[in-house]
């Protein structure tokens, strides 16, 4: 049984959405119609997507990938948005990895989590899988007079070409993904 249903993994054996359905399918035909990927995508599948409106007109999909796949899919990940960005057309696509935020133990527990469950360490991992072709260069939190805070990340200026268009997409999904406010800029490099 080769169809798109081999493309999405869902948790406890949930059923996949109308949307997630389109995806995997748009998956299946990469793999079938595109030579160059047709190895690399043999035995990857997704576990969710969603679409996030990000602005008036403009909307992202955001794919997660199983953590223990994540290596593979950053390998292909220029090449596979490039094509998926053409069939979903005028949306941008952010693939990042499924992880797991665990509560802090109780007191007196003498179990320990792991720091990357913690939901600092999600939240910064979630970030770099969002700006992933570009990597960031530095960070700044900014309180307002009012008591809010903006984190300010500025992106490597290397990767330009292939973010600056989708920064607006990356707040957006943060905001979604995290609840926390983020602008994404490029350091002023003086000449």
């Amino acid at each position: 049984m080769f169809t798109s249903m081999k493309k999405i993994h869902k948790d406890k054996g949930a059923e996949p959405t109308e949307f997630e359905e389109t995806v995997a399918q748009a998956l299946f035909d990469l793999e079938n119609t595109n030579p160059e990927l047709k190895s690399d995508l043999k035995d990857l599948f997704i576990n969710s997507a969603l679409q996030v409106d990000v602005s008036g007109n403009r909307k992202a999909v955001v794919i997660h990938v199983p953590y223990r796949l994540r290596k593979a899919f950053r390998k292909i990940q220029l090449r596979l948005v490039r094509e998926l960005e053409k069939k979903f057309s005028g949306k941008d696509v952010i693939v990042i990895a499924t992880r797991r935020i665990t509560r802090p133990p109780k007191k007196g527990s003498a179990v320990q989590r792991p720091r990357s469950r913690t939901l600092t360490s999600v939240h910064e991992a979630i970030l770099e899988d969002i700006v992933y072709p570009a990597e960031i260069v530095g960070k700044r939190t900014r309180y307002r007079v009012d008591g809010s805070k903006i984190m300010k990340v500025f992106l490597d200026s290397k990767a330009r070409n292939d973010t600056e268009y989708k920064l607006e997409s990356f707040s957006g999904v943060y905001r979604k993904l995290s609840g926390r406010e983020v602008v994404f800029e490029y350091p002023i490099t003086e000449a």
